[in-house]
């Protein structure tokens, strides 16, 4: 190949910077010209990409968001949109394509690799941790991070005033910034969408807390939970303890922010060099994964279908530390 782009699509995810910058300095090294496409998919149809240098990606490694932007492209999802995609990229000379993002992003590169024959290979930049083939995804541990700084600050004011706090996490689908953002923050109940915890045993475990003369309690809610969010939790939770003064926040899109860790870095700057190194030497269609800290190629179709799972072990945890 003598010519590729780098696109990042879905929601931004603190890290993705430092993929770009590993892909784009990757693709010199090797001799390949690479392109930045901006605006993910939507970017792609219209044709909005340029050529980048290795200044282009100098002193990026440490911001959060991603400089090539992101938006979602429902003509994407058309078959003439990907058309006229595919049509862009030609016109273009674009040989093969890293796609930064998670599982509609590989979805909808699955289709268009296996429609017009672009190779594609892909990066998982997605703060859920949703992805399989990779241990951990770029973003996760940035996120885990700033939920637990924030968790830390409510627990404070939690136990000033004797309160019980409905923290509520990003996790449409997946526990994993809920689990351990909870495990490190001490809270007493945490509710993913993994498991079937009931109202019941919320309002057991939180009473439980009062008999031990417990002042204040934190119950950590992944935003999927099957209960409802934070908000419809503790509606429901008022209705059986009335004496207690219960609040809730919302981390929301804080989650998304923010300069990526130590860890997010390197781990996106494996990814990147090896999603480009994959693509030169012939991959097509799978993801680059870290996996026990080896690098893995994964086929998108197992990335995207393959359900992920919470470990047994950091769900007994919470158990036995709230026994």
């Amino acid at each position: 190949m003598k010519r590729v782009a780098v696109y990042t699509s879905g929601g931004d995810a603190p890290g993705m910077n430092a993929c770009i910058r590993a892909v784009v300095r990757g693709a010199i090294y090797h001799g390949v010209e690479i392109y930045g496409i901006r605006y993910g998919y939507a970017g792609m149809i219209k044709g909005d990409m340029k050529q980048l240098s290795s200044h282009s990606v100098s002193n990026i490694i440490q911001k959060g968001g991603t400089i090539l932007k992101s938006a979602r492209s429902e003509e994407f999802m058309t078959k003439e949109g990907r058309k006229k995609a595919y049509e862009s990229l030609k016109e273009h000379g674009i040989e093969g394509l890293i796609c930064i993002g998670g599982d509609g992003s590989f979805t909808g590169a699955k289709i268009f690799y296996e429609e017009f024959g672009i190779p594609i290979v892909g990066a998982p930049g997605t703060i859920d941790n949703d992805i399989y083939g990779t241990d951990f995804t770029i973003g996760f541990d940035t996120a885990v991070n700033t939920a637990i700084s924030a968790i830390d600050k409510i627990r404070d004011t939690a136990d000033s005033h004797d309160r019980i706090f409905f923290v509520e996490v990003m996790g449409r689908d997946s526990g994993y910034i809920a689990i351990r953002s909870g495990i490190c923050g001490g809270a007493e109940i945490v509710l993913v969408p993994e498991t079937n915890t009931t109202m019941e045993e919320v309002i057991e475990t939180l009473k439980k807390g009062k008999n031990r003369s417990k002042t204040s309690s934190l119950v950590v809610v992944a935003e999927g939970d099957e209960i409802g969010g934070a908000i419809e939790i503790a509606e429901m939770a008022r209705k059986h303890l009335q004496d207690a003064d219960i609040r809730v926040a919302t981390l929301g899109h804080i989650q998304r922010g923010g300069a990526p860790s130590a860890k997010d870095r390197i781990l996106a700057s494996r990814m990147g060099l090896s999603a480009i190194e994959g693509l030169l030497n012939g991959r097509k269609n799978v993801m680059a994964g870290v996996m026990k800290d080896e690098l893995v190629y994964t086929p998108f179709e197992h990335a995207i279908t393959i359900e992920k799972t919470l470990s047994p072990d950091l769900l007994r945890m919470v158990d036995i530390f709230n026994s």
